[in-house]
């Protein structure tokens, strides 16, 4: 029996790469984490979370594009823990030393992947140079 892969995409913004893994690896499961940044407090809120079961059955992908100052990246790992994933994985597109430094003190076993490292974070905790915020330039939002 092969290990059970699962892909559990930030909303929204991590749904986009969800839609290509998927592609790749259509028999994982897929679970999601609903969470939203006080802009204000630069913390996350999570507003949704819905999991398979046996998180530790296999692999568990967590996915957002931007790894900016790490708040919610570590919500979301500290989640996953809590609801049994061992082998966990961060895939994003663009990070920032800020956000891997502070990923790699909360949770020193997870592997992170990335496309690109920017050089920091401004003042409102987002990426330079960066792209701007991923899920309002998937939807057209603001």
């Amino acid at each position: 029996l092969s290990a059970l892969v699962t892909v559990v995409p930030v909303l929204r913004s991590g749904l986009g790469m969800a839609e290509g893994v998927l592609e790749m690896m259509p028999e994982a499961r897929v679970g999601h984490l609903g969470m939203v940044r006080d802009e204000t407090t630069l913390s996350p809120r999570v507003y949704l979370q819905k999991l398979p079961p046996n998180l530790d059955a296999g692999p568990v992908m967590l996915l957002d594009p931007m790894l900016a100052t790490g708040g919610s990246a570590c919500e979301a790992v500290s989640l996953l823990r809590k609801a049994g994933a061992r082998d966990l994985r961060f895939v994003c597109i663009v990070a920032s030393p800020e956000g891997i430094a502070r990923m790699r003190a909360h949770d020193p076993q997870i592997l992170i992947y990335t496309a690109a490292i920017d050089r920091t974070l401004n003042e409102r905790g987002f990426i330079v140079p960066g792209l701007g915020d991923a899920g309002d330039r998937m939807y057209g939002t603001t």
